[in-house]
């Protein structure tokens, strides 16, 4: 939760303007909120919106249900703090304002394509390439220290969040008018599609805010029909315990052999929700190319065969890196199990005698569908 402060010491000497002489404070503000905005796209941003830390007040009750229904599976982190979890004014009472930003991190392709290459691994777009909690947190320093520095006033301090703090990430970029959370969950736009990931930046300034964004969706059902195990139980609802991004990624130990089937040649995230919408024929092209070329869809038997140092070298500085090698090769044999290729059969099998039980149990359900 980095923190800084804008005071003339921190600043280096640097000297602030005062409202005086240019309008009013409001105006001082609003001239404020245009520069960062300008800055954000400078330092690669693709949208900035503001909102307050309280706008977002149904939200407790939202978390409060869904914990209720056990829906986060073994998440949880998601039951801890609540209190700021469902309520962002909570987590740090000073804060005025909320900047949401986006970064693109839009596919060259089709993502589904790899889903029909069964012998090869199909991984989210999102972790193809560096880990974007690293990439995006640079460039909220970078901008928040902008920020103090070019502030009209002194003492004024910021936190910089990206998906590691009790943040409702979704709902305030909603609320601070970057788009609408769709039937899926996940945030929508019209001008940017599905491809981007949020960050924040709470701050003691009073920065005029957005109009909340405004859902779009329609009578439209294509994420929710192309969910594979079905984990919608309605529109804007998701149960995570049958969701691939989770079973895959948070699950710990065997994934329910009712579900193996479902999640094809998927071994990291699915993107089949986000890939169907509509609204991504309007998604703008991403710069960033740092979000791409550690992992694409590489052969399973490949895969298979990495131990412990070899997944840490491949995957370094990857958001696969913190699954570890066995939850990673134990999707990798899901995966091999659901190929139909007889071939790979000889990619599985050393891996009946692995230490790890769940990772001999894949092996040894891969074979079985594989016939031996």
């Amino acid at each position: 939760m980095p923190n800084w402060t804008s005071d003339r010491r921190a600043a280096g000497g640097l000297r602030f303007p005062t409202a005086a002489g240019v309008g009013t404070p409001d105006d001082t503000w609003a001239r404020t909120k245009a520069a960062l905005d300008a800055e954000a796209r400078a330092v690669g941003f693709a949208a900035m919106g503001i909102t307050r830390p309280d706008a977002v007040p149904q939200q407790a009750e939202r978390l409060a249900e869904f914990l209720r229904a056990g829906r986060h599976g073994q998440m949880g982190w998601m039951a801890e703090r609540t209190h700021w979890r469902g309520d962002p004014a909570a987590l740090w009472p000073e804060a005025r304002s909320v900047v949401m930003l986006a970064e693109l991190y839009t596919p060259d392709g089709d993502p589904l394509e790899a889903l029909e290459r069964r012998d090869h691994a199909a991984v989210s777009v999102y972790a193809q390439g560096k880990d974007y909690h690293d990439l995006v947190k640079k460039r909220l320093k970078r901008l928040g220290r902008w920020l103090l520095e070019t502030a009209p006033e002194p003492g004024h301090q910021i936190k910089v969040f990206v998906d590691t703090a009790p943040v409702m990430e979704k709902p305030l970029a909603e609320a601070a008018g970057l788009g609408w959370q769709g039937k899926h969950t996940n945030l929508l736009s019209r001008e940017l599609g599905s491809w981007f990931f949020l960050g924040a930046i709470f701050t003691t300034m009073p920065l005029p805010q957005d109009a909340p964004g405004a859902g779009h969706c329609g009578s439209c059902r294509a994420c929710l029909d192309a969910c594979p195990t079905g984990a919608f139980p309605a529109p804007y609802q998701l149960d995570a315990r049958r969701c691939i991004s989770y079973l895959t990624i948070e699950h710990k130990g065997p994934v329910d052999p009712q579900l193996r089937p479902l999640m094809g040649n998927r071994i990291y995230g699915c993107d089949d929700c986000l890939a169907v919408c509509p609204w991504n024929k309007f998604a703008q092209a991403g710069s960033e190319m740092r979000y791409r070329g550690i992992i694409d869809a590489p052969p399973l038997a490949e895969l298979a065969a990495l131990d412990d140092r070899a997944f840490r070298e491949r995957f370094s500085g990857s958001p696969i890196k913190r699954i570890g090698r066995d939850r990673f090769v134990r999707n990798v044999l899901y995966a091999i199990g659901n190929s139909g290729d007889a071939g790979l059969a000889a990619a599985a099998r050393p891996l009946l005698r692995d230490q790890d039980p769940t990772v001999a149990e894949a092996a040894g359900w891969a074979l079985a569908r594989l016939g031996g």
